[in-house]
């Protein structure tokens, strides 16, 4: 038991100097690349926290479920009921922003709801905690998060924010829209030109936001964004795999005995994907709007949410079906 002990403190204390070095190192980048102030950065630091919550959390994201228990989360009455009335309530913003970026309004409203329930859930950890716990202490991914961080404390210097202050999910994510850093230095909008891209209180700022972070990724107005489709036999198999972007020409998906549930136009290109469900596969062609949903979370069952919400939506809006 005393060894036990031992070699667990020994373990511990080499996760802290291996902390304590990255902090040091990138301190020392901020201050030579970006004119921080050594002192500044070094007190800041002194009052941040490594937080065990977020690296179970990071560890074990939802999107790891089965399609069949992910859809679940999200494809709820409650959640369509919400988001309905927000869409009523910001429906001259979603009118105006919809018309000057080309999304459209179920779309930004579903990625509202599936991200924060609408602006009522847009986390409680401390920003800056969040992202140094996954940048000093998560060595997957501790070259993504690490820019995170840079890129946090160049936005807190540049938006005049203490960033002690900034609270979002464990991943870091901020506001209403659930923007990482680089994503509100790079795509947060003042729509209402208050002279402050407030993300989290503001809906007209997240939802221009959003509008602009898809059109900026390539959104094609207009132009859909998956089709349910159907195989007569096992052949559909050959063309799944584990790319996203679409690379495939209707004749190719027909060729293998697949039909559309509804046309395309013959040069669109699609993707085939599967999603598990209890019984089964169910199949989909999604074309390139759909990769611009995953780039916001590059998971296409994180897509096939945002998109099937999105129809809920759309549907609960009016009186015809549509799909």
């Amino acid at each position: 038991m005393l060894v036990r002990i031992v070699l667990i403190c020994s373990f511990l204390m080499t996760v802290a100097c291996a902390n304590r070095s990255e902090k040091s190192a990138f301190i020392d980048t901020m201050v030579a690349k970006h004119r921080f102030s050594q002192h500044e950065l070094e007190v800041l630091f002194d009052q941040v926290k490594i937080n065990d919550d977020v690296l179970k959390k990071i560890a074990a994201p939802a999107e790891a479920l089965p399609w069949y228990k992910y859809r679940k989360i999200f494809l709820t009455d409650s959640r369509i009921e919400e988001g309905a009335a927000f869409w009523r309530q910001h429906a001259e913003t979603l009118k105006h922003v919809s018309e000057q970026y080309g999304v459209p309004p179920e779309v930004i409203v579903a990625i509202l709801g599936v991200e924060t329930l609408y602006g009522r859930r847009s986390g409680s950890y401390r920003v800056i905690d969040a992202l140094s716990t996954l940048a000093f202490a998560y060595p997957p991914r501790s070259r993504f998060f690490a820019g995170e961080l840079e890129q946090f404390l160049l936005l807190c210097r540049e938006e005049k924010v203490d960033p002690l202050q900034p609270a979002g999910s464990y991943a870091g994510a901020m506001g209403m829209p659930q923007f990482m850093p680089s994503s509100f230095r790079s795509f947060a909008a003042d729509f209402d030109r208050d002279g402050n891209r407030d993300l989290w209180h503001d809906p007209k700022d997240a939802i221009a936001s959003i509008a602009n972070y898809f059109k900026a990724h390539g959104w094609i107005k207009n132009q859909p964004v998956a089709v349910r489709v159907f195989a007569k036999n096992e052949n559909y198999k050959a063309l799944l795999n584990d790319e996203i972007k679409p690379n495939l020409r209707i004749d190719e998906l027909e060729s293998a005995r697949v039909e559309f549930s509804r046309p395309l136009p013959l040069d669109s290109k699609v993707k085939l994907l599967a999603f598990e469900q209890e019984h089964g596969n169910e199949l989909w062609a999604v074309l390139d709007n759909f990769y611009v949903i995953t780039r916001y979370n590059h998971s296409s069952l994180y897509a096939m949410a945002v998109y099937q919400l999105s129809q809920a939506l759309l549907n609960y809006q009016l009186p015809t079906p549509y799909e």
